[in-house]
């Protein structure tokens, strides 16, 4: 199955906890669509969503990744599928003009006052880097304002993927 993720999946460390067949395809295009950190979380923070602008101008850029069709339902509980995300099918684009019909989440949930915890806002950084979006675009992301996450715990969890790559990377 192709997965078009443009979040905290676009990192391959996170989305590979999730999914561990997963493989990445390529950088590809959303079009009339714009990120928006307005999904309501279950903790209380601001998560992604590809909203739909209908302006064919703005973008969303993730990637594709293709995982076994038997671990969508993982996926799916992870990405809260029904309870603030749904699932919905567009077309992509890559540089080369390329369209593929692949599924991704939409927000059904929102509220445009939220911001989003720092620790999910570097999942989104690092897989936008990894993704190689272009700068101006992870730009973007970058100057979006979040707050701390009070749950310290859950704050280190998360964080604690990239740290133990690094560990794995030094020795």
């Amino acid at each position: 199955m192709k997965y078009f993720a443009y979040s905290s999946n676009m990192s391959l460390l996170r989305l590979r906890q999730r999914v561990p067949s997963v493989e990445k395809v390529g950088v590809f295009v959303l079009k009339a669509h714009e990120l928006r950190f307005h999904k309501i979380g279950k903790d209380g923070s601001g998560k992604c969503d590809a909203f739909r602008t209908n302006n064919i101008d703005d973008v969303v850029i993730g990637a594709i990744f293709e995982i076994n069709e038997d671990e969508k339902e993982a996926l799916d509980r992870a990405e809260g599928l029904g309870y603030g995300y749904g699932e919905k099918t567009v077309n992509v684009q890559n540089d080369a003009g390329d369209i593929f019909e692949v599924f991704t989440y939409c927000a059904t949930k929102t509220d445009s006052s939220l911001q989003p915890f720092s620790w999910y806002l570097n999942h989104v950084v690092i897989g936008a880097k990894e993704t190689n979006v272009p700068t101006q675009y992870l730009a973007v992301i970058e100057s979006i304002e979040c707050i701390e996450d009070p749950d310290k715990n859950r704050d280190s969890e998360q964080r604690a993927i990239y740290h133990l790559q690094s560990l794995q990377l030094g020795s």
